[in-house]
C-alpha cells in the first residue's frame, strides 16, 4: 500500500531517511522522477544513504507500477519532485489518502505556505481537485511539524475554497 505520497524537489534525502521512513515504517521507498531514473551519480547518492531493509526503486514516470504499488502489502513511501507529478501519479493510479508537501522551492510566482514549501496559484488548483477527491494534502518537513492544511494554505496564498 502506499503509505504516504510526498512532494519534495530533493527526492531522498537526510529528513526523509532520517524521519519520514520511520514515521509511516516503510519498508520500501518509490522515486518517480525521470530525471533521477535517467542519472547514475543521483541514483547513487540517494542511495548511498537509506537503509539496508529498506528497498528501493527508482523509476521514471511510465515505468511506475501505480496498482502494484497501491495493492502491495509492502508499506511504500513514494517520492515525487513537484504538485504536477503528484496529481498525475495519482491520476494514473496510485491509492493514495494523504499527499504531504515537504519542499517546494521558491519561484517567482510562487508565495509561501510554510517555511520549506512555496506554491502557485495553478499548483493551488491542482491541490484542491485532489482534496476534492478524498486526498488529505499538508505541507510539513518533518512528522513533528504541526501540519499545513489545504484550508490554512489557501488562507495563507489568499485564495478562495
Amino acid at each position: 500500500m502506499i503509505s504516504l505520497v510526498r512532494v519534495d524537489n530533493r527526492l531522498i534525502h537526510g529528513q526523509v531517511v532520517s524521519t519520514w521512513i520511520p514515521y509511516v515504517r516503510a519498508d520500501e521507498v518509490v522515486v518517480v522522477d525521470d530525471e533521477a531514473a535517467g542519472s547514475p551519480l543521483m541514483q547513487a547518492a540517494m542511495t548511498l544513504a537509506l537503509p539496508p531493509s529498506v528497498r528501493t526503486k527508482i523509476l521514471r514516470f511510465d515505468q511506475a507500477d501505480w496498482a502494484g504499488m497501491s495493492r502491495s502489502r509492502e508499506r511504500v513511501l513514494l517520492l515525487v519532485r513537484d504538485v504536477e507529478q503528484a496529481a498525475a501519479a495519482i491520476d494514473a493510479g496510485a491509492a493514495a489518502t494523504h499527499l504531504n508537501l515537504g519542499n517546494v522551492h521558491f519561484a517567482d510566482d510562487r508565495e509561501p505556505v510554510s517555511p520549506s514549501v512555496f506554491l502557485s496559484h495553478d499548483e493551488l488548483a491542482v491541490l484542491q481537485k485532489l482534496a476534492a477527491k478524498g486526498v488529505e494534502v499538508e505541507a510539513r518537513a518533518i512528522p513533528t511539524d504541526h501540519p499545513v492544511s489545504i484550508r490554512e494554505i489557501e488562507a495563507r496564498l489568499g485564495a478562495r475554497p
